[in-house]
This record gives structure tokens, sequence and C-alpha cells, in this order.
């Protein structure tokens, strides 16, 4: 049996908090929000998508680094749980030993997209990662094969969906060569 976690939390106790369980919450608006595990597809895309962004920062020679499931702070008292971030190896430094939650805009984010979660990464983290001004952001949407790509513009996005055998477009990584199928390929067994 699950018990329920407390009520209400500021960020500054997020950072330590522990229920004593393995559960994964994210912190909206001073409340626990228990984040489900995710499904084998969704662990095989975004074992792909970390593999292909660190072999293209290790041939760029970049100094960013791929981080799987860390924090993004994105309010007062509120951070989400990324799938996949790319960040600077300042700010990196900065959290060296402290909890994996970013206070400053990571380079890119990806999140992957569950049945649970589609109003969550198509509505809110948008307008989050928006106004923390992430400027690049990528949903991954298995149940409808696109890969939506969003590039802050004047502190809005600007988004441009690809699907099917089109290239992947990314600001960030720009001569990063994957096509949509690719990544949806990777999440199959077969």
């Amino acid at each position: 049996m699950v018990s329920t976690p407390v009520t209400s939390i500021t960020f500054e106790e997020y950072l330590t908090y522990d229920d004593g369980s393995d559960f994964h919450y994210e912190l909206v608006d001073g409340k626990l929000e228990l984040m489900n595990p995710p499904t084998i597809q969704h662990f095989l895309i975004v074992d792909f998508l970390d593999t292909a962004l660190k072999a293209e920062i290790k041939r760029c020679n970049s100094t960013w680094l791929c981080f799987r499931e860390s924090g993004v702070r994105t309010g007062r008292n509120k951070s989400r749980l990324t799938d996949l971030c790319v960040v600077t190896l300042e700010q990196a430094r900065e959290l060296l030993n402290a909890s994996a939650v970013f206070q400053s805009p990571p380079l890119l984010i990806i999140e992957v997209v569950s049945p649970e979660s589609v109003k969550r990464d198509y509505r809110h983290k948008r307008s989050e990662y928006a106004a923390l001004e992430v400027p690049e952001y990528w949903i991954v949407d298995p149940l409808e094969g696109t890969i939506s790509v969003l590039l802050l513009e004047d502190g809005f996005y600007e988004e441009t969906v690809f699907t099917g055998t089109g290239q992947i477009g990314s600001r960030t990584f720009a001569e990063l060569a994957i096509a949509v199928d690719q990544v949806f390929t990777a999440g199959n067994l077969s």
C-alpha cells in the first residue's frame, strides 16, 4: 500500500525529500505529483536518444553533458523531471554534490510522451520551459509517431513537427542525423 506523501512542500524541502520509497515525484505548486514508472518502449527511446546525443557531443568535442531524469526548477515551488536534458559543464559543476535539479535553463530538454503525460508534456511543461527560457524542447510522441521540436523565439516556442523518414532538425545539434522512424524503431523489441 502506498501512503500519501506530504500535502505541501517548498522547493528547498523537495530537494531533500525522501519518503523511503523508490517513487519519483515532480513538484507542482508545492504539491508532490507521483510519476508513473515508464514503459519499456519509453526506456528504449530514451536510451537511443541518450546514446545518439552523447555520441554527437563527443564527435563535436563539446563540453556539454546529457543526463536522464534530472530535475529542472520551473517556478518558485515547481520542479519537473526530464527524460533527457543537455547542459553545460559549468551547470553540472554547480550541482556536483547537490540534488540534480538545474535552476538555470538546460540547452535542450527532451520528453517522451506516455498516455498519462500528454497534457503535462504538450501543455504544462511547454509553457514552464518557455518561461524558464529553455532554448530547445523536443516532444517525442510514440502515440502519434511525431517529434515536435520547439525553438524559443521572443519568449515563445516555434514548433516544427517531424514524422516518418524526416530528419529531426535541431538548433542545438545542427549536424545530428536521426530520422523520426529510427527513434520509434528503437522503441520496439523486434
